[in-house]
């Protein structure tokens, strides 16, 4: 208690300074990082499916119980589920080269895990906090293919295991458990080399970007949060 008002101060400069690195790094890159969302643009407060996003409920209960907030000096997505499934899709066609920026970065932070959530066994998969890279293929539902980079509450992370429930997805287990609640986290991952290793073939370039959060398969809660995402060169 007697350090809070310290403690803020340290999280608003550490939020501040991150902010400038990022236009820092997307000013004078030259095209080496892509800012596929950081949220700027959108008002505090606002809820529902943020603008340049698409929602997309698959058949499902979808509240998309979802708020912009500024956090650590920067604005974030805040996410909540009540027994729901809520995915939102941005398009983000010719807008990354992975030759160039095969690297996905990405904060995040998770605070409330769904109960019993567990990737491994079709009936549990539900999880708090959910980053997808999409290449679409036809017919979608049978061969697309999508790298799911997600907060699981109980498959050990660096597991890479396919979906119980579709074999278009495949999951990549960032983070296990609640070692981590409340904490704001950077994440780093090579998507070129994921795919080749998951697909045995260098990737085309991605075309959409998802975020999702469920607990209906549970009927439990989860809530997180999601900072700016962007694709950087190696």
């Amino acid at each position: 208690m007697f350090c809070l008002g310290l403690l803020k101060s340290s999280n608003a400069w550490v939020g501040l300074m991150s902010a400038a690195f990022l236009a820092l790094l997307t000013a004078a890159g030259a095209g080496r990082v892509v800012v596929i969302e950081d949220w700027m643009t959108e008002a505090v407060s606002r809820r529902g499916i943020p603008s340049g996003w698409t929602g997309e409920a698959f058949g499902q209960r979808a509240d998309y119980d979802f708020t912009i907030e500024q956090s650590v000096g920067r604005r974030v997505l805040h996410l909540e589920s009540r027994n729901d499934h809520s995915t939102i899709a941005r398009d983000i066609t010719s807008k990354v080269n992975l030759k160039e920026t095969p690297i996905l970065e990405w904060t995040w932070k998770a605070t409330i895990l769904p109960t019993g959530g567990d990737l491994r066994r079709k009936e549990t998969t539900d999880m708090a906090a959910q980053l997808y890279v999409v290449w679409p293929r036809f017919p979608a539902l049978l061969r697309s293919r999508i790298i799911g980079y997600v907060w699981d509450a109980t498959t050990p992370a660096t597991t890479i295991v396919k979906s119980q429930k579709t074999g278009t997805v495949t999951f990549v287990v960032m983070r296990s458990g609640s070692g981590d609640l409340g904490k704001w986290l950077t994440e780093h991952r090579n998507v070129a080399e994921d795919y080749a290793k998951i697909f045995g073939e260098f990737p085309d370039d991605p075309s959409a970007i998802t975020i999702s959060i469920d607990s209906n398969d549970t009927h439990s809660i989860a809530e997180s949060f999601m900072g700016p995402i962007v694709f950087r060169a190696q």
